[in-house]
C-alpha cells in the first residue's frame, strides 16, 4: 500500500482535523461578549476561506465550484451550513463548551427521524434505540426542571437540526456534485448572510480581538484541508468516527481555558449521545449509505 493511500495516515489526519475544529470553536467562544455573533461569523469564515484558497489540494479547482447539476439543493446546502455557523457561534458563546458540543452532536438522531418523513425510509428498532439514547443524553445534560433552558440550548438544538438537514440534502444529491462546489456554497452563503446581518451596529474589531478571529478562521480552514487530505488517504467511513473525539477535547479545553467542569449527569449524557451517534454511524456504514459523503465537510467552516 502506498503512503498516499494509508488508512492510518487518513485516520490520524481525521483526528487532527477535529482537534483543530475544536481549537477554532474555542477561539470563537473566547470572543463571546466582545463582538456580535455575525461579525465573529463573517471574519472567521473570511480567514478560513483564505486558508483554503491558498492551501487547497492540487486536485481541487475553485473554478469548478460553479459547475453544479442541482443548484437549488446546493444553495440549500449552503443555507443550512451558514445557519449552523451562526447558531453554533451563539451556542458556543453562551453555553459551556462541552454542553454545546453534546447538544450539537444530537444531529444523527434527528437525521434518522427526518429520513422517515422526507426520504420515506424504514427505521428498525435498533436505530430507534439509538435515537432514544441520544435524547436521553440530552435530558441528562439540560435536566429540564432543574436548570433553566436558555437560548443557547435552543441554538445548539437548531445547529443539530441544520446538520441533520445537511445530511438529508447530501443523501439526496448523492455523488452528483463536486466537493468544492458544496464547500464554496457554505463559504459564500456564510459570508453573505453574516456580512448583511452585521451591518446594523457594526464596529471594527479592536486589536485584541484580531488574534482570536484569525486563529478561529485559520484553525477551521486548516482543519477542513486536513479532512480533505484524510479522505484521500483512507476511506471516508474510517475517518468519520474521529469527530466524536471533539467530546473529549471539549471537556479538556473547557476545563483548561474556561474553568468549565461538567458534572457527572452531564458526562453520562455526553456518553449516551456519543454512543447513539456511533451506533447510527455503524448501522449506516453497514448499509453503505450516506456517512462517507457527509463527513467530507463540516458545517461552521
Amino acid at each position: 500500500m502506498s503512503p498516499a493511500h494509508s488508512p492510518i495516515k487518513g485516520i490520524a489526519l481525521g483526528f487532527l482535523a477535529y482537534f483543530l475544529f475544536s481549537c477554532s470553536d474555542a477561539n470563537v467562544k473566547a470572543l463571546g461578549g466582545q463582538l456580535p455573533v455575525f461579525e465573529i461569523g463573517f471574519f472567521s469564515t473570511l480567514f478560513a476561506a483564505l486558508v483554503l484558497l491558498f492551501l487547497r489540494p492540487r486536485d481541487e479547482r475553485w473554478r469548478d465550484a460553479i459547475l453544479v447539476h442541482r443548484p437549488g439543493l446546493v444553495a440549500l446546502r449552503g443555507l443550512t451550513g451558514a445557519a449552523a455557523g451562526i447558531l453554533g457561534i451563539y451556542a458556543f458563546t453562551t453555553l459551556p463548551f462541552a454542553e454545546a458540543y453534546a447538544l450539537i452532536f444530537l444531529s444523527p438522531s434527528i437525521a434518522t427521524i427526518l429520513s422517515i418523513f422526507i426520504l420515506s425510509e424504514q427505521v428498525g428498532w435498533r436505530r430507534w434505540l439509538a435515537v432514544a439514547l441520544g435524547f436521553g443524553g440530552v435530558l441528562a445534560i439540560v435536566r429540564p426542571g432543574f436548570e433553566t433552558l436558555g437560548l443557547g440550548h435552543l441554538a445548539a438544538f437548531a445547529v443539530s437540526f441544520c446538520a441533520a438537514g445537511t445530511v438529508i440534502i447530501l443523501r439526496t444529491l448523492g455523488q452528483t456534485e463536486r466537493r468544492v462546489s458544496l464547500l464554496a456554497a457554505v463559504i459564500l452563503t456564510s459570508l453573505l448572510m453574516n456580512g448583511v446581518l452585521m451591518l446594523k451596529g457594526f464596529r471594527w474589531p479592536v486589536l485584541e480581538d484580531l488574534p482570536y478571529l484569525i486563529a478561529a478562521g485559520v484553525f477551521a480552514g486548516t482543519a477542513q484541508l486536513c479532512l480533505i487530505l484524510a479522505t484521500h488517504s483512507a476511506p471516508a467511513n474510517r475517518v468519520a468516527p474521529a469527530q466524536y473525539s471533539q467530546m473529549v477535547w471539549a471537556i479538556v479545553i473547557g476545563g483548561l481555558f474556561f474553568a468549565e467542569f461538567p458534572d457527572l449527569p452531564a458526562i453520562i449524557g455526553m456518553c449516551l449521545i456519543g454512543i447513539s451517534g456511533l451506533f447510527t454511524f455503524l448501522r449506516e456504514e453497514t448499509k453503505g449509505r450516506w456517512w462517507s459523503r457527509t463527513i467530507l465537510q463540516r458545517d461552521r467552516v
